[in-house]
């Protein structure tokens, strides 16, 4: 099952191991995608640990473990971010989020820094959620299109084209913000 085994993603291996299937660099990029879909930061363990979960249960199931664990967990804690989003729909404030993502000891690099991140960040959270997942997914988890198309079960084109449409309203919130 899960258990020793070494695999290969995108430029870096991992070992899962007995105690926690996933590696630290795993976990991170699983709460970044949980705070940007909307998961408050008292939230996130929780959602880590479902993630945890599914991938425990995937390989008690006997099934085989996904060929890239990175991938397979981000697309995990962005279908959880959508289902808390879906049913919290905006109940939680931006600051958290903003909050969630950042080391505790990083400080804003600046004003604009932060005014481009709250905006950033507000645009977000005005997108569909299918256009909101595969933002997050390609720019913040930073994973290819194939990967997140395959990894959601729909053609690249549909991500790319949901990819277009988000990247064209977030452009148009920022210029309306006068961000950019």
């Amino acid at each position: 099952m899960l258990r020793g085994r070494t695999r290969r993603g995108r430029g870096s291996s991992y070992v899962v191991t007995d105690d926690d299937p996933l590696d630290a660099a795993q976990e991170r990029r699983v709460r970044a995608v949980l705070a940007l879909g909307g998961v408050p930061q008292a939230d996130l363990p929780d959602g880590v640990q479902q993630v945890r979960l599914r991938l425990l249960e995937r390989a008690a199931s006997g099934r085989e473990a996904p060929r890239d664990v990175s991938a397979w967990a981000a697309v995990v804690a962005s279908n959880l971010a959508m289902d808390w989003h879906r049913a919290k729909r905006r109940q939680e404030r931006l600051g958290e989020r903003l909050t969630a993502l950042r080391p505790a000891e990083a400080v804003p690099s600046g004003e604009e820094t932060s005014l481009l991140s709250l905006a950033v960040a507000r645009g977000l959270d005005e997108l569909p959620d299918a256009q909101r997942q595969v933002v997050v997914l390609r720019f913040y988890a930073d994973l290819p299109v194939r990967s997140i198309a395959e990894q959601l079960g729909v053609p690249e084109g549909t991500v790319k084209s949901r990819l277009h449409t988000a990247v064209r309203a977030l452009r148009a919130r920022l210029h309306e913000d006068e961000v950019v």
